[in-house]
Parts: structure tokens; sequence; C-alpha cells
């Protein structure tokens, strides 16, 4: 399935503008996301940044319509015929649409703490969560582009592993003795890159599986379910 999708989006085929706009979406998400982390963890304070990701997620927003549009017409004119693919990428581009809306939830942490989130166990765990969410979305375009399957099983079991350690973090915060806003800053940053983890780990499902198993592993060959939300 997923080298079908790849050889439609070549020069000379009708839907091949769309893989230079979906690997867009990825380029501008990712760059979101590292400046939300970054922000997050007071690596840098810059107001301008925040507004910067906010400028990007209204063009990830429109690609995101283009893409829309562009598969509807081609519907259109050629029938039932790239169906399936069609539906494929449909999927994809909406996960990578959702990856933008967290990293704008991440800087909207910010509104409710701006202290330090500290150097303790549990920062130093969401550190770990965060930069496996980063490593992942920075290989997720190549892998994508390259049908890299066994990169792609690698970073999906990275990827399962730090949604286990997500839900372990928030049992470890809950019975914490932190101030309120400090818990509910560890809280919503955890929950988000878990679901950022989730929605990277659909994209990375369509080079391993096929249509119908999106989102989904194949137990024999990675058990489990992503489960951005």
């Amino acid at each position: 399935m997923f080298q079908e999708l790849l050889s439609i989006f070549r020069p000379g085929n009708p839907l091949s503008l769309m893989a230079d706009e979906f690997a867009a979406m990825l380029r501008l998400t990712c760059e979101m996301t590292d400046t939300a982390g970054r922000m997050l963890f007071q690596e840098t304070t810059s107001a301008e940044d925040r507004t910067a990701i906010y400028k990007k997620d209204v063009k990830v927003n429109k690609l995101e319509r283009s893409i829309r549009k562009r598969v509807v017409a081609h519907m259109a004119i050629h029938g039932n015929r790239d169906l399936p693919y069609c539906l494929l990428l449909m999927s994809l581009v909406k996960d990578v649409e959702r990856l933008g809306d967290y990293a704008k939830n991440i800087t909207e942490i910010l509104d409710l703490y701006t202290g330090d989130l500290g150097d303790d166990a549990v920062a130093q765990e969401l550190g770990e969560i965060r930069a496996g969410v980063e490593e992942a979305f920075r290989e997720s375009a190549s892998v994508f582009a390259d049908s890299d399957r066994e990169r792609a099983m690698e970073l999906i079991r990275k990827g399962k592993d730090h949604a286990q350690r997500a839900d372990g973090l928030l049992r470890r915060i809950a019975s914490s003795s932190y101030a309120a806003d400090r818990t509910t800053a560890l809280v919503l940053a955890t929950r988000y890159y878990k679901r950022m983890g989730g929605h990277l780990l659909n994209v990375l499902t369509s080079v391993v599986m096929p249509l119908h198993k999106v989102d989904y592993y194949d137990e024999d060959e990675v058990p489990g379910k992503a489960d951005p939300d």
C-alpha cells in the first residue's frame, strides 16, 4: 500500500503536488514542536517564538485544506482508482495537523505556570519523553519519504516505550507534593507529549501497515495501538 502511495507522488502524477505540501506540514510542525519544547523548558523566553508558532500553525491548516481540496478534485475526475491512497493521505494530514495543535498547547502551559519545571527525577523523565518525541519528529519525514520500514519499526518501538513512560510519570506526579500550578504544568506537558507521540506513531505505521491497520500495529511485529487522544 505505502509503495503505491509513494508512486502517485512522483512528478507527472496529478497528486504529486500533495507530496510537497505534506512534507511542508511535517517540517512546520516539527519546527513548532522544537520551539515549544525550548519555551516550556525555559531554554528560550522570546515572545516572538510563540507568535511564530501560531503563524506556522496557520500555514499548516492552509496546507491541510489544500491537500483535502486536491484529493476531492482528483476523486471527482479519476473516480475510485486512487481511493485507498487518498483515504490514507487524508488520515495522515489530520494527524500532522493535530501535531501543530499540540505544539500550541504546550506553549499555552506557560499561561498557567511560568516557573522552572525543576531538575528532579520527574522533570528529567519528562525531558527524556520530550527528546523521544522530537527525535521521532525529526526522522519521520525521511522515514516516510524513503519508505524506511526498518527505521519506522525502531521508532514505533521507542514511541510505545515513551507512551508507557508517560503513563507512569503521570502516576508519579499525582502522588507528588508539588504546588498546584507546577503539578498542572507537568501533567499537561506529559499528556501533550504522549499525544504528539501517538500521532507520530500513526504516521509511522503508514510505512509498515496496510491501510485498514494504519494507527494499529501488527501484534506479530509491534504489539499495541497508538492512542493519541
